[in-house]
């Protein structure tokens, strides 16, 4: 199951950065940013331009999906088992609508849908909390952190 909190994280953020492995053997990470929690435990994105990805997914399905809110610097791991519904099935029209509702006419380029059958969640922290750092101290941080960069 996937927990309320790790639901918030994804359903703010919606982006996630995707571990695959390689049929060599060589890890890859590629954010995504088209991430839906579809129920209590399965996520899935919009594939747009991912080759890379779903060449490892064709070859391993087995996944990690980070999610992290940039400024609180806490967030989600999820491991699972990626499943891809192509476009054209019925299963790729059923669930097209909730990329529709989102992200309006770049739902047209989903070339595929990813779902990801999550079957461990563990939580993200920085080592700051670890010493007592509150989250309201770490967003106040953050926040000047990004003022800073973008002004």
């Amino acid at each position: 199951m996937i927990p309320a909190a790790a639901v918030k994280t994804i359903e703010t953020w919606r982006l996630g950065f995707v571990a695959t492995v390689s049929a060599g053997g060589r890890p890859n990470v590629s954010p995504k940013g088209t991430f839906v929690v579809l129920d209590d435990e399965t996520i899935a994105f919009g594939e747009i331009r991912s080759p890379q990805t779903v060449t490892n997914l064709t070859n391993m399905p087995e996944v990690e999906v980070n999610f992290v809110d940039p400024f609180a610097r806490k967030g989600v791991r999820l491991r699972g088992k990626a499943t891809m519904i192509r476009r054209g099935t019925e299963a790729f029209d059923a669930l097209i609508p909730k990329w529709e509702a989102l992200w309006g006419a770049l739902s047209d380029r989903i070339n595929m849908i990813v779902s990801i059958h999550v079957d461990a969640v563990r939580p993200l922290s920085t080592p700051p909390y670890d010493d007592g750092v509150t989250e309201e101290e770490m967003i106040a941080l953050y926040k000047q952190k990004f003022a800073d960069i973008y002004p």
